[in-house]
């Protein structure tokens, strides 16, 4: 029988959030784990996508650019949420039929806040997932009804920046 598993929420406005999930994930696949890993509001370009894979990591996105929500108008934020409802459905089905034992949403903060996934949806799978799932969750101002059903909560503050002096995002470090 295995352990039951717990809820990791990574958050915060420091750099890290999806570093440290990347790091669990290679933990969790270097000790045979089966790892689905899933980002919301990326499109599949970050430079640890290949490298999750070649370690054997399931990986999926929406390889559709949608782009920031406050740049939408409302037909392409009723699109976003049909596109990241879809994407969450399908990761959690896949982590259920598969038999994952560890399922990293990065930056599913951002969806559920911006309202790009039915809460109702979210909130019944994270409180009825598979006994032995672990599930992390990422990104920046957690509800508190997360905050309340999460067994870890790790927040990553910034102190500096290098973007709040104009540099941009950096291959292999931010990208």
């Amino acid at each position: 029988m295995k352990e039951k598993g717990l809820l990791h929420i990574y958050c915060g406005d420091g750099k890290g959030k999806s570093t440290a999930c990347v790091g669990l994930a290679v933990r969790a696949a270097g000790s045979d784990l089966k790892v689905l890993f899933c980002q919301c509001m990326k499109d599949g370009t970050s430079s640890e996508v290949e490298m999750l894979k070649k370690l054997g990591i399931s990986y999926c996105c929406c390889e559709e650019k949608l782009g920031f929500s406050w740049n939408m108008n409302p037909e392409q934020k009723e699109h976003a949420c049909h596109v990241y409802t879809h994407l969450f459905e399908d990761v959690t089905r896949r982590a259920e039929e598969e038999g994952v034992d560890l399922l990293v949403v990065d930056e599913f903060m951002s969806a559920y806040n911006c309202g790009f996934l039915c809460k109702e949806t979210a909130l019944y799978f994270l409180e009825n997932r598979p006994e032995g799932l672990e599930v992390v969750l990422t990104g920046r101002d957690p509800a508190p009804e997360l905050l309340e059903m999460a067994d870890y909560v790790s927040e990553i503050h910034k102190v500096k920046h290098p973007f709040d002096a104009g540099i941009p995002a950096r291959k292999g470090i931010e990208l």
